[in-house]
């Protein structure tokens, strides 16, 4: 099976916060200044992935979206702890961006040009690549991602997963039938009560 090439990246607004690594654009003093003021980075994160950004149990973060949130707050307000995290899902994290609710996302962002162009955000390069596979259970007997005509796939919403998702199939003249979940951990945990075995596709990047 082809692996789908993935870039993840944070991305500011257009209204970016110049001098932290990012291009700087017309408006960015009004976020730095926002953000001096409050004297506090307001950075979107993942509501929960390992490795990436996931609170414990007393509600610190950790994680390499959570350490470059750090790593800019040091470099803006001489803080590394000047952080607040705001743990955003695929769905929420643009609207959020361009509403100015938070000032950075540093979250699993798949980097499309369609995203770089209609969104009026500015993406500030690449943090992680990854790419994308299915997760089948081992007692179906399943080698290769071409036998998987008719299987019913759960998969992310509102992702570029469930795009390629479609691509591979129409690709490979298969069918199949998508199982639709808002949540990450949903699909997870639900998938496999899905019909024809409930084949996932875990991915980090959306």
């Amino acid at each position: 099976m082809s692996n789908f090439k993935l870039l993840a990246a944070a991305a500011v607004t257009a209204a970016g916060i110049a001098g932290a690594g990012f291009a700087p654009t017309a408006n960015a003093g009004q976020v730095m200044d926002s953000v001096m003021e409050r004297g506090t980075l307001r950075c979107g994160v993942n509501t929960g992935l390992a490795g990436f950004s996931i609170p414990d149990d007393q509600g610190n973060w950790t994680g390499l979206d959570v350490e470059y949130c750090r790593a800019v707050a040091a470099a803006v307000l001489g803080d590394p702890q000047a952080v607040q995290f705001v743990p955003l899902s695929a769905q929420q994290r643009f609207t959020a961006l361009q509403a100015g609710e938070i000032d950075l996302l540093s979250r699993n962002t798949t980097w499309t040009l369609t995203r770089d162009v209609s969104l009026g955000i500015h993406f500030a390069g690449v943090t992680f690549y990854d790419g994308q596979g299915f997760m089948v259970p081992t007692d179906l007997g399943v080698s290769s991602a071409t036998e998987l005509s008719g299987a019913s796939v759960c998969v992310q919403s509102g992702t570029t997963t469930e795009l390629n998702l479609t691509d591979y199939f129409r690709a490979r003249d298969m069918d199949f039938q998508p199982v639709v979940f808002e949540g990450f951990e949903e699909s997870l945990s639900d998938g496999m009560d899905a019909p024809s075995g409930g084949i996932g596709v875990p991915e980090w990047v959306h």
